[in-house]
């Protein structure tokens, strides 16, 4: 019950408001986790504009007042989707995975696990991106040029330190990266029946090694390449 509060659509949303959000950081992280959850799951199954916001709040067991709450809109919630999905592949860029070649077949296998957990987030990202389908193009080209830029800065210390040869170019190097990380989950179901066997987490595990071994003896310099001065 609210008191001294005249206006129907402010009590209204102060009684979700104490009912639903946080009485304390657990209990808002649960509803706003399941907003996510339950908007992944929606946009990978049908297209944006087929996708409303009170389904999503159906899904997620929410009121679809909070998605206001946290996210603003549709499209807020859309983007904090793919930022909560692709912002820890991206965070690798600032941290010590790549401080040697061998962290790539470590980055391919953290790529490979976040996509088995959602296997058509890829197919998403293609969509808005190749054939411009859906809000958040813009948005998910700054990720990938924050992506572009990380990467960029990782090759320069790599080479510094004698990890690559002083010849690869950044764009070239990231190029392949993508083909290797993308490819085999955007084609999962033709590769699986080709092979006649499921490209679960061991699979995919021993692949991230071969493609990480593959890739890295492709980088190293060899014995009479110069030296790129630091």
């Amino acid at each position: 019950m609210v008191i001294g509060i005249r206006n129907a659509d402010v009590s209204l949303f102060f009684i979700i408001h104490r009912r639903e959000s946080p009485m304390n950081e657990h209990a808002g992280d649960s509803v706003r986790q399941r907003l996510l959850k339950a908007a992944l799951d929606g946009f990978l199954a049908d297209e944006y504009h087929k996708v409303t916001t009170r389904q999503i709040a159906e899904r997620a067991g929410a009121n679809i007042a909070m998605i206001r709450y946290y996210f603003g809109n549709k499209e807020g919630l859309y983007e904090e989707m793919i930022r909560e999905t692709l912002g820890p592949l991206l965070d690798v860029l600032d941290g010590p995975m790549l401080s040697s070649v061998s962290g790539f077949a470590d980055l391919l296998h953290l790529y490979y696990d976040t996509m088995l957990a959602r296997p058509e987030f890829p197919k998403l990202i293609l969509k808005v991106l190749a054939l411009n389908q859906g809000p958040g193009r813009r948005f998910i080209r700054q990720l990938l040029e924050r992506g572009r830029t990380g990467a960029a800065r990782k090759v320069v210390d790599l080479k510094t330190h004698g990890q690559i040869a002083p010849t690869v170019d950044p764009d070239m190097l990231r190029m392949a990266f993508v083909s290797l990380a993308m490819t085999p989950m955007l084609l999962k179901d033709i590769f699986e029946k080709q092979m006649g066997q499921a490209m679960d987490a061991a699979f995919l595990t021993r692949l991230a090694e071969f493609n990480g071994r593959l890739f890295a003896a492709g980088l190293q310099p060899s014995a009479d390449q110069p030296q790129e001065a630091a």
